[in-house]
């Protein structure tokens, strides 16, 4: 962790808060009008999502160095403890620039208006809630004419990507800077290594390799539902474990590296071949899978492949790593952060076969995504990684239906998908159904590859 860059960032607040992206792409915008933060240049912040990710979000918001004053105005959630621990977090650290008054906390699935309402069009709305929100959350932000930053994954599904694709568009179009959580993107030594790929120093990329393979991460592993809570505040709470609220442990873990080897291919890949299974599952009642096997293909052959675990006892690896017709290379060694790229003149990758590292000390790709962000605002420049992010969303999600369908996969077949696993979001409200509902056991539909062919549960 860089303490110049607050010691609040996300990877700590989703260890310590209960519950718990790159060049961006770029527009030609002509004659249109300035949208900026407001006369007095204070930028002003509203959080909807306050857990792990969002209060971290935040944290790195305030954390802006240089670039004017920076206040967090507002806060939206469905759960008063996590807001009360979100808030009592950033307000030990950033105390001066925590204007929150109890009356601009606000609790239910309304609370994103109300919050938003508190800002002006230029200011930043940070949306980390469940996934499933995403879209939601940011049509309303288009709406008013406000900047945002959000999680990652920005969809779960073809349905919701095709609404995110059309909303990346319309916010384009009203000039909006609009960052996704996709950090690594923003990690300089990936830039260099991107670079250098780019100018042939492995060859041509013949093959790409990513695994995450971990213990129980996060709430992908759910217990069964406490008598004294509600059906949809339980899988809101642990949203890891539900399809409809996350992707799953598929989309919300996998799709960093996912998104990184894309990076270095310079391209989404096609198709995608799948595996996957639920192993010693106990008491556990999510829908997830323990372990996911993805073969991805390129347009010209090229393959990812990519593999998936949460497991104890298992070997434990996080890290990408991409192959050359003249040389191979790490992308990320240990995690997202430091990503320790290194290129080597073969394909052993062992320390005396070197050819080039990283050599600066790594600064906090959290940090720097805001940065970016932050500097696109105040100068204006063109800043929008909507659409890639939610393509970035959209391939994660091909691997995961070819995984729990048994089915090959194309990128158009994901994209048009009609299973919509939350099509009332946008209309739920603290007493209302969950949209997926468990069996008298307590239990809940999961994926049976080569039985449910066409959907996911």
């Amino acid at each position: 962790m860089n303490p110049a860059n607050g010691n609040l960032n996300r990877r700590h607040m989703m260890a310590q808060t209960a519950g718990g992206i790159a060049a961006a792409s770029t527009l030609t915008l002509a004659n249109i009008p300035k949208v900026h933060a407001a006369e007095d240049n204070t930028i002003r912040v509203a959080l909807v999502g306050c857990g792990g990710r969002g209060t971290g979000a935040a944290a790195n918001a305030l954390s802006v160095k240089d670039q004017g004053p920076i206040k967090l105005v507002a806060m939206a959630d469905v759960f008063p403890d996590k807001m009360k621990n979100s808030y009592e977090a950033l307000n030990r650290q950033f105390s001066p620039q925590l204007e929150v008054p109890e009356d601009r906390k606000f609790i239910g699935f309304d609370g994103y208006k109300k919050a938003l309402d508190c800002l002006r069009p230029g200011d930043i709305a940070i949306f980390a809630t469940p996934p499933a929100f995403r879209w939601v959350h940011f049509g309303y932000a288009i709406e008013k004419g406000i900047n945002v930053f959000m999680e990652k994954p920005v969809t779960v599904d073809g349905p919701s990507t095709r609404k995110l694709l059309a909303l990346a568009e319309e916010s384009q179009k009203k000039n909006l800077k609009v960052g996704v959580g996709l950090m690594c993107r923003h990690c300089e030594a990936r830039q260099e290594l991107y670079d250098r790929i780019k100018q042939g120093e492995i060859g041509d990329v013949l093959l790409l390799r990513a695994y995450r393979q971990a213990g129980p991460t996060g709430s992908a592993f759910a217990n069964p539902k406490p008598k004294d809570m509600s059906e949809l505040m339980y899988q809101i709470r642990n949203f890891h474990g539900f399809l409809w609220a996350s992707g799953g442990a598929f989309s919300d873990f996998l799709i960093h590296n996912i998104d990184e080897c894309c990076w270095m291919k310079d391209a989404w890949p096609v198709e995608a071949k799948a595996s996957g299974g639920r192993h010693y599952r106990g008491d556990y009642v999510d829908q997830n899978f323990d372990n996911y096997s993805v073969e991805y293909t390129y347009a010209d052959g090229t393959k990812l492949f990519l593999e998936g675990r949460c497991q104890n006892g298992s070997h434990n690896e996080f890290a990408s790593y991409v192959h050359g017709s003249k040389g191979s290379a790490v992308i990320s060694a240990s995690g997202h952060s430091p990503a320790r790229c290194k290129i080597y003149k073969g394909q052993k990758m062992a320390e005396d076969q070197v050819v080039w590292k990283f050599g600066p000390k790594e600064k906090s790709p959290y940090q720097l995504e805001w940065d970016h962000l932050v500097a696109a605002i105040r100068n204006n420049t063109p800043y929008n990684e909507a659409k890639r992010g939610a393509e970035a969303s959209l391939v994660t999600a091909m691997g995961r239906l070819a995984a729990h369908t048994g089915q090959k996969v194309t990128y158009e077949q994901a994209l048009n998908h009609e299973q919509e696993f939350g099509p009332n979001v946008d209309k739920l409200s603290l007493d209302a159904s969950a949209p997926v509902l468990a069996d008298a056991s307590g239990k809940y539909p999961v994926p049976e590859p080569g039985i449910k062919k066409h959907t996911e549960y």
